[in-house]
């Protein structure tokens, strides 16, 4: 019995995990429009600091427009020329984009069964990719769910070593708003997942 609840116990928590990397996903990955930003005002949170994270997200998301989430995205991710960030892996470890960890990635996502999807212009380093990446580990999107030491490689090589800076930063950047509380969610978050895959080393 003990170990039946330990395994149920496992995979909420996967579940949980998947949950957050594709919210952080979908939010990096494009504007929230209005069914994602309503979507945000009605989720629950609790007294971690994540739930505060969370609560900032929602009354951020209960206080925008769709039009001004867009122009603030573009404004933090595309802008004219560049945007405020560059929300790629490549930029964040080499200072340019399609450089050797974007090569590192794709022969990982080979490996793993990960296909690059039809129709996205971002490279694959992309941190809303990444995250997706990782969901799909965790839920076996790619096939069979990766075993936790599948997970921790992927983790560690594609994205603990840069994307805890990237949501730093988004955190500060001064044309985040709305996008403030993302960064503090995935930056909460990323050390959450740092500390699980040490424990479990």
């Amino acid at each position: 019995m003990a170990a039946v609840l330990q395994a149920q116990q496992a995979a909420e928590e996967d579940r949980l995990r998947a949950g957050w990397y594709s919210l952080l996903a979908r939010l990096l990955a494009a504007p929230a429009d209005d069914e994602v930003l309503a979507v945000l005002r009605g989720l629950g949170d609790d007294e971690t600091e994540l739930g505060a994270a969370l609560r900032a997200l929602k009354a951020a998301a209960g206080a925008v427009s769709p039009g001004a989430v867009e122009q603030e995205f573009f404004d933090l991710f595309v802008g004219v020329g560049q945007g405020e960030l560059v929300p790629y892996g490549s930029y964040y470890l080499t200072g340019f984009l399609h450089e050797k960890p974007l090569a590192r990635l794709r022969d990982d996502m080979a490996a793993l069964g990960i296909a690059r999807s039809e129709g996205i212009a971002e490279s694959e380093d992309h941190i809303a990719a990444l995250c997706d990446m990782m969901a799909g580990l965790i839920t076996g999107a790619f096939g069979a769910p990766a075993d936790l030491a599948t997970q921790r490689k992927f983790f560690g090589d594609h994205i603990g070593c840069w994307a805890p800076r990237f949501f730093e930063n988004l955190e500060a950047a001064t044309s985040a708003a709305f996008y403030m509380p993302v960064g503090t969610l995935g930056r909460l978050f990323m050390a959450v997942e740092s500390q699980a895959f040490e424990m479990a080393a």
